[in-house]
C-alpha cells in the first residue's frame, strides 16, 4: 500500500537541493505540488548554491561511515538518470578525484591513505586507488607540470555544476505545471494534511529551516571562494593534503573553480574570514601558479544542516507528514541514495529495504514525541 493515493495534493517545505529533487518526482508520478522556500529560486538560503558538488564516496569515506559511502555509491549511478530528466544542460564529469601533497606533509598524506584502504576493505566494490609518480602523475593531470612527485588517483568519482543543477531543477519544474511558492516561508503547523481543502501529504526538506522540528539539529559552516583562472586547467577535482584540513580545487565549466575546505562547528552566516580565506587562495597556488592571476567572482559561506551523528535522517509523522534532514557536507553525494529511501517508503507504507541498506534513520513517531525533541 502506498502513503500516497494517485494524483494526490503535495506540500513539500523547503525549495533546496532535497526538495527540488523530491518535487520533480512526484510531479513525474502525477502528483499536484506546491513548493514553498523562505527564499528565491537561485537558492540563497539553501546549503546547496555554497557547494563544489563533489561526488566523491571513497575520498569522503576518511571522515564518515559505510552507510554514506554506499549512498555516494548509489548517487554516482543515479545522476546520470536524473539530469537526463532536465530541461536544461547541467556540468556533470566522472573524471575521478586527484590527491596531492607537499613533502612536508608526506606523514599526513599516509596516515589519510592508511584510513581510506580500511575503509575499502570495509567496502571492497570501492575501487581502488591508484598511486602515481613521475610520467604516470605528469599523464594524469599534464597542468600540475612536475610541480608534484607524487599523487594518488581515485577513479570513478565525479562531481557536477551545482548552481546550473538548481537552475535547471527551477525550470523544469516550472515546466511540469509545479507551483513554486519563492520567498514563502511555510511552518508545518500551518498544514493539516489530510482535511478538506488541505493537502493529502507534506514534506518537510527544510535543512536548518526546520530546526524549530528537529531540536538537535546544528549548522556547520562552510566557506568557498569562486575563481575564474583562465590559465589554469585541471582536469578533475584536486584535493591537497593540508596539516589541518584537507583543501579542495573543483574545476566547472569555463575555467570557473571552487576552491574549499574550511567546517567549523557555528551556526555564524557572517562573511568569510581573512585567514580562511588567505589559505584557501595560497594552497590553490602552490597546486597551480596561474591562480595568482585568477579573478575571485565570489567568497561564500553557508552552513550545512547537521544532526548530532553526523548522518541524515528520515521522521514519518502520523498523520500524512515526512521530514528529510540532516544530509550535512553530502547533500550532492547522497542525496539521489536519500530520493530513493524517500521514494521507497511512499510506495512500501513506510518500509524501505534501501534505507537499511545505506543505514539511514527513519523514525516513526507522533507529533507529542516529536515535541518533546
Amino acid at each position: 500500500m502506498s502513503l500516497l493515493e494517485a494524483s494526490s495534493r503535495v506540500a513539500i517545505l523547503g525549495g533546496g537541493l532535497m526538495g527540488r529533487l523530491l518535487a520533480l518526482a512526484l510531479a513525474r508520478r502525477g502528483h499536484a505540488i506546491d513548493l514553498y522556500d523562505a527564499q528565491g529560486p537561485a537558492g540563497e538560503g539553501a546549503a546547496a548554491r555554497v557547494a563544489a558538488a563533489m561526488l566523491a564516496p571513497l575520498a569522503e569515506s576518511a571522515i564518515t561511515e559505510p552507510g554514506v559511502v554506499r549512498m555516494g555509491q548509489h548517487g554516482l549511478k543515479r545522476w546520470p538518470e536524473l539530469l537526463a530528466q532536465l530541461d536544461a544542460p547541467v556540468f556533470h564529469q566522472q573524471n575521478g578525484t586527484l590527491i596531492l601533497w607537499h613533502r612536508q606533509d608526506q606523514g599526513d598524506a599516509q596516515r589519510f591513505f592508511g584510513v581510506l584502504e580500511k575503509n575499502r576493505r570495509i567496502n571492497p566494490s570501492l575501487p581502488a586507488m591508484q598511486s602515481l609518480a613521475g610520467a604516470e602523475l605528469q599523464a594524469c593531470e599534464p597542468a600540475l607540470q612536475n610541480r608534484f612527485t607524487q599523487g594518488v588517483y581515485l577513479p570513478g568519482e565525479g562531481q557536477l555544476d551545482n548552481r546550473q543543477l538548481l537552475a535547471a531543477l527551477v525550470s523544469t519544474l516550472e515546466h511540469m505545471g509545479v507551483k513554486l511558492h519563492w520567498n514563502s516561508p511555510r511552518e508545518l503547523c500551518d498544514f493539516a494534511p489530510g482535511t478538506a481543502g488541505q493537502p493529502d501529504f507534506v514534506f518537510d526538506c527544510r535543512g536548518l529551516g526546520a530546526r524549530t522540528q528537529w531540536r538537535q539539529l546544528r549548522g556547520i559552516r562552510g566557506e568557498v571562494v569562486r575563481v575564474h583562472a583562465p590559465e589554469v586547467t585541471l582536469q578533475r577535482p584536486t584535493r591537497l593534503i593540508h596539516p589541518r584540513y584537507p583543501i579542495y580545487i573543483a574545476p566547472k565549466e569555463d575555467h570557473l573553480f571552487v576552491i574549499g575546505a574550511t567546517e567549523i562547528e557555528s551556526d555564524d552566516m557572517s562573511p568569510a574570514s581573512v585567514r580562511s580565506t588567505l589559505e584557501l587562495l595560497s594552497a590553490a597556488y602552490t597546486v597551480h601558479p596561474g591562480f595568482a592571476e585568477a579573478r575571485i567572482v565570489e567568497i561564500a559561506t553557508q552552513c550545512r544542516p547537521t544532526l548530532p551523528d553526523n548522518l541524515p535522517a528520515v521522521r514519518l509523522l502520523a498523520p500524512h507528514v515526512m521530514e528529510v534532514n540532516g544530509l550535512y557536507r553530502h547533500g550532492f553525494m547522497i542525496s539521489p541514495a536519500m530520493l530513493d529511501v524517500v521514494l521507497e517508503l511512499i510506495d512500501e507504507d513506510g518500509d524501505s529495504a534501501l534505507a537499511r541498506e545505506f543505514d539511514v534513520a527513519v523514525h516513526r513517531e507522533s507529533e507529542h514525541a516529536l515535541a518533546a525533541h
